[in-house]
Formats: structure tokens, sequence, C-alpha cells
């Protein structure tokens, strides 16, 4: 009996261990269990959107305001278009704003940074509501895209350059011939 009870103890804290790793492990990759925010959702069309992935962060200065709820092609044009959505408390953001997708780090995850834009009902501008889309936006720079343009870029200023040294030589050469 006198063992029984400890080892009951011992389950029990063990027990309790598991769960709140469980609960930690899913607070940092970002899931929740029981989320009760109160989501608007709004649309924006990218020409590529790299590897963003669901439940993407969606940040406004470096602070998370919703996430990506959904990645689909529109079916006229092709083109991909991100389900985001929105705390309804940040419910004061420009239909000017700008949706850009963005790396954290070097080789960091995507997620999608809104740009405000400027609000003037004047102008017409309104404020973003469930349904909109956001027309102004930046796609994903894809790293290996960058390094193929830059390596092939190089590859072609190195020939024009031997080909413009060769065409030097050959007209000093033509030169000194007709002296």
């Amino acid at each position: 009996m006198k063992y029984l009870k400890t080892e009951i103890m011992v389950g029990i804290f063990m027990l309790l261990g598991i769960i709140a790793a469980c609960v930690l492990a899913l607070q940092v990759a970002g899931l929740v269990l029981n989320s009760k925010a109160e989501l608007y959702t709004v649309y924006a069309k990218f020409e590529n959107i790299g590897s963003l992935r669901l439940r993407a962060p969606v940040r406004i200065g470096g602070v998370a305001i919703g996430r990506v709820t959904a990645i689909n092609l529109d079916g006229e044009s092709l083109t991909p278009v991100v389900s985001i959505g929105i705390e309804k408390k940040f419910d004061k953001i420009s239909s000017e704003s700008k949706a850009s997708i963005q790396t954290s780090g070097i080789i960091g995850e995507q997620y999608i940074a809104i740009t405000p834009g400027f609000y003037d009902e004047d102008l017409g501008t309104t404020y973003l509501k469930n349904g909109d889309y956001i027309t102004d936006t930046g796609s994903a720079v894809v790293l290996e895209d960058l390094i193929s343009k830059f390596l092939f870029n190089s590859s072609q200023d190195a020939e024009k350059s031997k080909s413009n040294a060769a065409e030097t030589t050959t007209d000093s050469n033509t030169d000194s011939t007709k002296e």
C-alpha cells in the first residue's frame, strides 16, 4: 500500500507534465486549442505565394493581428487567393493598405505583412470589412530566383566584357596597321 500511493502520485505528476508539454507545444506551433477571438476575413491575390502556409501569421509592424485561413486558386485568372482572418479588434485597417509576403530571417517562415494605407473619407477610402479584397499586394521573393538571376547576369556581364575586350584589341590592331 505504501508503494501504491507513491506510484499513483508519480503517475499523476507524469500525466500533468505530459499535458503541460502538449499545451506548450501547441502554443509554440501557433495552434490554439480553443480560440475565442472573433475574426473577419479579407482576401488578397498574389502572383506568387512562395512557401506560405495555412495558419501563417499576419502582422502589422511585427504585431500578429491574424492568420492565413485558406489558400485557393482563382479559377479564371489562375492566381493564388489567400484568405486572411483578422481579429475584429483590428477593424481600423484602411482599404488602401498593402499586403506583402515576407520572410522571417534568411530561411525563416513566411508571413503576410500588412502596411497600413491612408484613410480619408473625402477621397472615398474605407476600412476593410468581411469579404473585402486587398488590391495592393506584393508577392513572395523566391530565393532561388534571385540566385539564378544573379548568376545568369554575372555570366552575361563576363561574356560582354570579354567580347568588348576582344573588339577593343581588334580595333587597336586595325588602327596600328593603318599607320
